[in-house]
């Protein structure tokens, strides 16, 4: 049977006698009681409601529906609710500037937004009035000015399932926005369901999820990942899928220990942030089989940490490359060898190994030229994909600038390798001329254990800055820092910051350009930005 839509995904589960129990980290914004287990059946249940209340709102076929709130799984549920009577979801972070909700939300021209009050309370404080730029506000948590509480669309019958058409717009979903205002992609039936999520539902040896798996996921429930996980996973229908929705170890290890996976998926920031509880001698990944890591790369410290934290022989590691408008683009298997050099310069996990077979193709160009350079060299790296969205809201331009002769401009800087990998530079707008940016940050975080992140700023004159963040929130030794950087192109003297003055996005990704602008007054930097 053909994977379906997320429209009556949950129906067609309960249909089948879904057996897979779903433990959250806490309960839904969503849900109406305090559970945090559900059962095929009670999920179908709880997004053929959601979707009788947007009908209640005065949803239809072909309106869109923007959803800001609280990260968790319900972004997703929601995402299926709407879908349910043909109305377009668009999932965005709560954890974007209120300034930007509001650029995001005129670019939509919503019918309707699904929020919480306290939402709308913090864009408020900010001099955002959120309400303004939709029709209708739908608040999950308690009354708010200009909204529709909750309480008064509960128990509105819901229509039947729609079904729209295959390449007709299904989803909205943001990019992380590291760079500027996040852009705003669109995914079609076919390109999301059809070319991702159906690939991912296949049976394959050792990545993909088993009938006795406990399947666990932190990630920023408002981006396209978490809903074509939730579709692929849940169709293979595993024993247990357990639902993060925050990296703060002291809320994750509490559902880790009373549910120990043994495949996690998880966003970069949230494995960084899980470190020390991954090194004690009880920790809750001992079973774990195998890991997954999504939307960004990973440094080699907290790779090599995860796995020795399994007791399984042979754990593995599996990074993905891609993006929201491309979907997976490469995959890597790392194992404990692949990590067990330390300290030195070496691509490690910068080496994103090779295009999904069959379904995407690579090629590096010059950045100005888009000429295609010979292996070895760096350049601009160019995708092709069926699964290519369809386009960005209130931006129609912006997807023709970024193809060039049928392919797609990542806006990342790449070295294909003689036997056919890609090597990670930078993205181009955050360069440095003649070294790379990920390359230091790796080292530095290979090198000194008391470095939380790093951050290197690139800029068109002057040294790149590095932004440390220590685990103890102090200044490294001087001496320490010029050991570690003997041997590194010249850097600036570092900036160190505490963890919260770090600017984040929903998905643990730092803020470059609102850090650029913070301490680099404004500097220009060294790449173009033309591809971002």
């Amino acid at each position: 049977m053909s994977l379906p839509s997320p429209g009556p995904f949950f129906d067609v589960l309960a249909d089948h006698g879904s057996r897979t129990t779903v433990h959250l980290s806490r309960p839904l914004d969503l849900a109406d009681d305090d559970r945090t287990a559900y059962d095929g059946e009670g999920l179908a249940a709880l997004v053929a409601e959601a979707a009788g209340r947007l009908a209640a709102l005065g949803v239809g076929p072909g309106e869109r529906v923007a959803v800001i709130k609280p990260n968790h799984w319900d972004y997703v549920l929601l995402a299926c609710a709407a879908a349910r009577i043909g109305a377009l979801p668009a999932l965005i972070s709560d954890r974007l500037p209120p300034e930007t909700l509001q650029v995001l939300l005129k670019r939509l021209d919503a019918t309707a937004l699904v929020t919480t009050a306290a939402t709308l309370r913090a864009a408020h404080e900010a001099g955002t009035d959120l309400t303004a730029c939709v029709r209708r506000t739908l608040t999950l948590d308690g009354p708010a000015p200009g909204a529709v509480p909750v309480a008064d669309v509960r128990g509105h019958r819901p229509p039947p399932p729609r079904r729209t058409a295959d390449d007709a717009p299904l989803a909205i979903m943001h990019t992380s926005g590291t760079t500027g205002i996040p852009k705003l992609v669109v995914h079609s039936t076919t390109t999301l369901i059809h070319r991702i999520v159906t690939a991912e539902a296949r049976r394959m040896p050792v990545v993909s999820s088993r009938r006795d798996d406990t399947v666990a996921q932190a990630t920023s429930y408002a981006h396209g990942r978490g809903l074509a996980w939730t579709l692929s996973v849940l169709w293979l229908a595993p024993r247990e899928v357990v639902i993060l929705d925050s990296f703060d170890p002291r809320r994750a290890e509490p559902v880790l220990r009373a549910h120990p996976p043994t495949t996690l998926e998880a966003v970069p920031s949230a494995f960084v942030r899980w470190q020390p509880l991954a090194s004690s001698p009880d920790n809750p990944f001992r079973n774990v089989r195998l890991y997954v890591n999504t939307f960004d790369a990973i440094h080699p410290p907290a790779v090599r940490t995860f796995l020795a934290a399994s007791r399984r022989r042979r754990p593995l590691w599996v990074q993905v490359w891609g993006q929201s408008e491309t979907g997976p683009l490469t995959f890597r298997c790392l194992t404990r060898k692949s990590v067990r050099a330390t300290g030195e310069r070496h691509p490690t996990t910068r080496d994103l190994g090779r295009p999904v077979p069959g379904k995407a193709r690579l090629r590096i160009v010059d950045p100005q030229t888009l000429r295609p350079v010979p292996r070895g060299r760096p350049g601009l790296v160019l995708a092709r994909t069926a699964a290519l969205c369809t386009g960005y809201v209130g931006e129609p331009e912006r997807l023709r600038a970024k193809l060039a002769g049928g392919w797609f401009a990542t806006g990342d800087l790449g070295v294909r390798t003689r036997s056919g990998r890609l090597v990670l530079l930078d993205r181009e707008v955050d360069t440095v001329p003649g070294g790379s940016c990920v390359e230091i940050e790796d080292v530095l975080h290979d090198r000194l254990q008391e470095v939380m992140e790093a951050v290197v700023l690139g800029r068109a004159s002057g040294l790149p800055l590095p932004v440390l963040v220590t685990h103890g929130g102090r200044p490294l030794d001087g001496a320490v820092w010029h050991r570690a950087v003997a041997d590194l192109p010249p850097l600036d003297e570092p900036v160190f910051l505490t963890a919260d003055q770090l600017p984040l996005t929903a998905t643990g990704k730092v803020r470059r350009q609102e850090l650029r602008d913070r301490l680099l007054d404004g500097a220009s930097p060294y790449g173009t930005g033309h591809w971002t």
